[in-house]
């Protein structure tokens, strides 16, 4: 070939958008055509001489060795991927065609850039991955746990965190918090929740790095101080608001995230807002569902659910359990004379009383009106279920705080034990029933057990 035919195909390659490269044995870059400068932001001249592993992402720099000396010994390559740190500090997706040249004692490689197709398929990836987690998780929780892993697949951070409105709306909390490195400080000087209530009153991306102090308003270097910080905060976004932030933090020494993380991660939050959105739905609609929307306990649904496990398992082991049935003696009194709202709160302050009276094992139910009924799947004897209504009447015998007065409404409370008094769930909520009706016609404010055990009232 003359020399007008090398400077002709030198040219051509100045051309190519792929990089060229040709390194020694012990892979130093020996040669480097210009469009490696488009691709790995240094100019050939900086990378001449330079070893080429030191330019490879950390994480596939073993990977890349093996490859290395699999095509040293004669291994043609023609699909090889692995990244690339860029002089800029981004990085880079390289796909490689490689072979080992005997005869120059070089290794031969193309490399071409598939950053932009690695984050189209990141971006599908994580769709489809937080669309399927909407659907699998069975709450919230589990869904954040979802989002977190797909999250740090797809960029680096030492912690992780979803921020949303508490029920009032008047302050923010940590639905999820994760500190995915033991060495984070997750309370250093910088008021993350402040931060975050920021993305979501600016409703846009905010970005912290120790070369961008300087372009943040006053209030965010404020809130910052002193602190060295790598933190991006994103807006969870739904249809007709913003629902959260969504925040990821790497260590203050790490690269800052890039303009291509920043763009993956917004895109990926409102995924996610979605995804929030949808299951906080669905968990709404069992809650109304399966519990009261005045005292929020189980409704009588769920009520039923509980008891017919109950009776399995004691039916299964061969134990016992108790149902106590309370009705608020002269109820309709106090809706008569101080209103339907005092009516609300006092059966509201009635749930509150019985539940402080129960173990977490117990259930209490509203059945409607102003009846109660109290699930005890584990109780020993007749005597415990006994003194645990007690504890119920007792409770509910001390003045009510209504209308701006005090009010004694009192109960009258039925107990009634498997297998004593039903071999059904049905049998036994009516045996429970008939003995409230005995402890209201005993004058009220009673607990009385089964008439089939023959005991007398226990008079308060």
């Amino acid at each position: 070939m003359n020399t007008d035919s090398y400077k002709a195909l030198s040219n051509y390659i100045d051309l190519l958008l792929d990089a060229i490269c040709v390194v020694d044995k012990f892979g130093r870059f020996e040669f480097v055509s210009k469009g490696a400068e488009r691709i790995f932001g240094y100019t050939p001249e900086e990378m001449l001489g330079r070893l080429m592993i030191e330019l490879v992402h950390p994480d596939d720099r073993e990977r890349t060795l093996k490859t290395a000396a699999e095509i040293n010994a004669g291994a043609v390559k023609v699909d090889f991927e692995n990244r690339y740190i860029r002089k800029d500090g981004q990085i880079v997706h390289l796909l490689w065609s490689a072979r080992w040249s005997a005869t120059d004692k070089r290794r031969v490689a193309v490399a071409r850039d598939i950053s932009r197709s690695k984050k189209i398929e990141a971006r599908q990836a994580a769709l489809y991955a937080i669309s399927e987690a909407a659907f699998a998780c069975d709450d919230l929780e589990a869904l954040y746990q979802c989002i977190q892993q797909i999250v740090a697949e797809l960029m680096p951070m030492c912690r992780f965190a979803i921020v949303l409105p508490a029920a009032s709306g008047a302050s923010l909390y940590f639905a999820h918090n994760a500190a995915l490195n033991s060495s984070d400080d997750e309370h250093s000087g910088c008021d993350v929740l402040a931060l975050c209530a920021e993305v979501m009153h600016r409703s846009e991306t905010i970005l912290l790095t120790a070369g961008n102090q300087g372009e943040l308003s006053a209030k965010l270097r404020k809130l910052v101080g002193s602190t060295a910080i790598n933190w991006l905060g994103v807006p969870l976004k739904s249809q007709s608001a913003v629902i959260g932030s969504l925040m990821v933090q790497n260590q203050p020494d790490a690269a800052g995230y890039s303009a291509s993380e920043v763009e993956l991660l917004e895109f990926v939050s409102v995924q996610v807002a979605v995804a929030i959105e949808r299951k906080q739905m669905l968990q709404r609609l069992q809650r109304n569902a399966l519990y009261d929307q005045l005292t929020q306990l189980p409704n009588r649904e769920l009520f039923q659910d509980r008891l017919q496990s109950a009776l399995a398992r004691a039916q299964r082991d061969g134990e016992q359990f108790a149902l106590c049935y309370l009705d608020l003696d002269k109820f309709k009194h106090i809706n008569d004379h101080f209103g339907h709202q005092a009516g609300d709160e006092l059966l509201q302050q009635t749930a509150q009383r019985v539940v402080q009276c129960l173990r977490h094992s117990d259930t209490v139910a509203r059945m409607g009106g102003d009846e109660f009924v109290v699930l005890l799947p584990v109780v020993e004897h007749s005597d415990a279920a006994l003194q645990l209504a007690e504890k119920i009447r007792l409770a509910l015998n001390a003045p009510f705080a209504l209308t701006g007065q005090l009010l004694q409404v009192l109960p009258s409370i039925g107990v009634a034990m498997f297998p004593l008094h039903g071999q059904s769930g049905s049998a036994l909520l009516q045996a429970a029933d008939q003995a409230m009706y005995l402890a209201k016609k005993a004058g009220g404010n009673q607990v009385v057990l089964s008439a089939a055990a023959r005991q007398q009232p226990c008079a308060g």
